[in-house]
């Protein structure tokens, strides 16, 4: 990992976070939300990817220093976040990225991953004067809704077909929603691709859909974050 340990301030909170910044030294900045695992190294990984493709990427630690290594001790740790807090959280993170000199131009985009992508979308309804885009991989929490009319940003949806956590008619109604309250989604569903298809370090990896979406995810980021 190249990135480093930070930590920023938040409501009532001082919340840590791993800060990747591109060769370049200036980008757009990217917000990028864990899973229900926790801020491990795939999530670092996966920030100093941004910063590779030259985003000033933040990925806040909503669990403030825990992480799981099972899928029990995952599930307790989703269902006991905050969700307001960790919305706001996620504001304050676009919040002290504006505030980087590195962040040119002041755009912010949030990327999230499964719970995270789930509170991506909540964030960005939340907090349209700091979030300009959405990145939504497969977005699962129960505890976490949103209304989909106060969503005022653009939308990138990923979804595998064969996910038996977000399924097929749960994501097609979300976009639906979305699209009915005249909202910019481009969605996509991936073949025989199951759920965290794009985590390269569990079972259910596909690289050729994880491939496809992160090419795509680049060129919707760019594209809006300009």
């Amino acid at each position: 990992m190249r990135g480093t340990m930070i930590a920023f301030p938040s409501p009532s909170v001082s919340t840590p976070a791993y800060v990747s910044y591109p060769e370049t030294d200036s980008g757009a900045g990217v917000i990028v939300i864990q899973e229900w695992w926790g801020l491990g190294d795939h999530i670092r990984d996966v920030t100093d990817r941004f910063a590779d493709a030259g985003f000033v990427a933040l990925a806040p630690d909503l669990y403030h220093g825990e992480t799981a290594q099972s899928p029990d001790d995952a599930r307790k740790l989703s269902m006991a976040l905050n969700i307001q807090q960790a919305s706001a959280e996620i504001g304050a993170g676009a919040r002290h990225l504006l505030s980087m000199p590195q962040v040119a131009p002041k755009k912010i985009g949030v990327v999230g991953f499964c719970m995270g992508g789930q509170l991506a979308l909540c964030a960005a309804a939340e907090h349209p004067d700091l979030i300009a885009a959405c990145v939504d991989f497969y977005g699962a929490h129960p505890k976490a809704g949103f209304d989909p009319a106060t969503l005022q940003v653009p939308l990138l949806a990923h979804f595998g077909r064969k996910d038996p956590i977000v399924k097929r008619g749960d994501a097609a109604a979300l976009v639906d929603a979305l699209s009915a309250a005249g909202k910019f989604v481009d969605a996509y569903y991936y073949d025989g691709a199951g759920h965290a298809f794009f985590n390269d370090t569990r079972p259910s990896y596909d690289p050729a859909a994880a491939s496809l979406a992160w090419d795509r995810t680049l060129a919707f980021l760019r594209d809006a974050l300009r």
